[in-house]
């Protein structure tokens, strides 16, 4: 298994605005209805490039999961502007969400929204995982500070094949599918070599 690193996602990106023909913001913009339900929160920095946040939706779609991702499902909510009325849309949005993943990089250290989004889903007990986004190919994530607490994401093949797929880890050995877990069907367990 490995973490996702910037090259990959940046090549996922490329390919979905190939495939499309439409640049990353227009696709990151495709919005769900108001009062939609989704899998997944994603949790990122308001600093995170475009393509990096694309070639993530890209994943998690390939995985059948629906996500929010608000600058773009939201794009009248401003982190620079912080109201009551964004705190509770965004409760609102959280509340709709059965699990957040929070895109770990160079850029969310920057976050002051992220933390709050975490805080806010660790509290009401949802499912959390940590997206680690790597500049250079590795297997496991040690977590910072308090991420660390919680299982990580990244990409393998399913059994020696040709299919990839996401899982949720807690280390080498400890891990289930991400959707599965994402939707209450498995939870991450211990594996043998």
């Amino acid at each position: 298994m490995a973490l996702l690193t910037e090259t990959e996602v940046r090549a996922r990106a490329r390919q979905m605005t190939t495939l499309r023909k439409s640049a990353a913001r227009e696709i990151l913009t495709e919005t769900a209805s108001a009062g939609a339900r989704f899998d997944v929160f994603l949790s990122h920095s308001s600093s995170e490039p475009e393509e990096i946040l694309l070639g993530i939706k890209g994943y998690l779609e390939d995985a059948g999961l629906s996500l929010y991702v608000d600058r773009y499902t939201d794009p009248h909510l401003s982190p620079e502007k912080v109201t009551q009325e964004t705190a509770k849309i965004l409760r609102g949005r959280l509340r709709a969400s059965q699990s957040l993943l929070y895109v770990y990089s160079d850029h969310s250290q920057l976050s002051r929204w992220m933390p709050w989004e975490l805080g806010f889903m660790d509290g009401a007990n949802r499912k959390i995982g940590v997206a680690p986004v790597v500049k250079t190919a590795r297997n496991t994530f040690d977590g910072e500070q308090y991420l660390g607490l919680y299982p990580y994401l990244d990409r393998a093949k399913i059994s020696e094949g040709t299919t990839w797929a996401l899982w949720i880890n807690r280390g080498e050995r400890e891990y289930t599918e991400y959707p599965e877990w994402v939707r209450g069907r498995k939870e991450i367990a211990k594996h043998s070599v």
